[in-house]
């Protein structure tokens, strides 16, 4: 039987050692502070270095779990077995007149930050979105009447196998909330995206109005997953959990945002336990009062 030791030395032949940890707190690394520990956690350097993590994984049998920048996720408080990555060093943008590279590491607001230093226009919406490109793309992240899909040209991804493909727009599938690479369960490297010059003045005025939007609105100051459900058809999520008088409400230190009722926060205290419990507490009611389903937009990891 193989042994969290024997996963992190063959590991460590495969990447760079000081990048593999066991037994690690995944609090640390989710924007929530929550969840339990990681049995081996790794950050590959190189596109290479994920690749063989992920076919070790799979020849091996090993569970695997990929950790973006740890917004859109709650890890409960027994946390997860088997490898952990994140291709948070795996970071890497550039410009090519119009397009723009970003690896799957970087954080998508400052691919969005890049585009406008370079008068780019097009990828102002993701200014305030605090996922990673890898993230974004999964979900086809979306704010402010934008969407990853309105943009996208191309995604490099492994397969659960390691197989590397690259796909095209129409081959991502990026719908609501959705693309083939959250279907599937691949693994994003890179994306190019087709953006459109602008005037800087402009672009930058976009943005201020958006980061102030953001700001005034959403309970950034605590932390929390973000949005917690998707949008139901026909209403809006935070409106319903508004109308059911739940802002304020929660379990232990998990509260409804007074600010947002579409965000949980964790006031400082809360367990992981405490916000999923939290997050149930408010589809039972809102179901109760208004007969809505609230699907989860955030993803619920781990063990209890």
């Amino acid at each position: 039987m193989m042994t969290i030791q024997k996963w992190a030395e063959d590991l460590a032949q495969l990447m760079n050692p000081k990048n593999i940890k066991t037994n690690e707190l995944l609090k640390e690394y989710t924007m929530t502070k929550l969840g339990g520990t990681a049995d081996v956690f790794v950050m590959p350097e190189t596109e290479d270095e994920a690749q063989a993590v992920i076919k070790y994984a799979y020849d091996y049998h090993i569970p695997l779990l990929m950790l973006g920048n740890g917004s859109n996720m709650v890890v409960r408080d027994g946390g997860l077995r088997g490898i952990v990555i994140t291709f948070s060093k795996l970071n890497e943008i550039r410009i090519d007149n119009t397009k723009i590279y970003a690896q799957s590491g970087a954080l998508i607001k400052d691919v969005s930050k890049m585009a406008a230093m370079e008068s780019l226009t097009g990828f102002e919406f993701a200014c305030g979105i605090p996922g990673s490109v890898g993230g974004a793309m999964a979900m086809n992240a979306g704010a402010y009447g934008g969407e990853i899909k309105d943009i996208i040209i191309s995604s490099t991804v492994l397969t659960k196998e390691g197989e590397k493909l690259v796909l095209s727009k129409d081959e991502l599938d990026l719908r609501y909330r959705h693309s083939i690479i959250s279907q599937e369960g691949y693994y994003v490297l890179s994306s190019w995206f087709q953006l459109k010059k602008g005037d800087k003045a402009e672009i930058d005025a976009i943005i201020a109005d958006l980061t102030y939007k953001r700001e005034s609105k959403q309970p950034l100051e605590y932390p929390s997953a973000g949005s917690v459900f998707k949008r139901p058809p026909g209403y809006f999520a935070g409106k319903l959990i508004q109308d059911s008088g739940l802002q304020g409400k929660g379990v232990g230190g998990a509260e409804v945002s007074t600010k947002h009722a579409g965000f949980i926060i964790n006031k400082g205290n809360a367990t992981a336990s405490d916000y999923i419990q939290t997050i149930e507490m408010v589809q039972r009611v809102v179901k109760e009062k208004f007969g809505v389903d609230l699907e989860l937009e955030v993803k619920i990891v781990g063990e209890d």
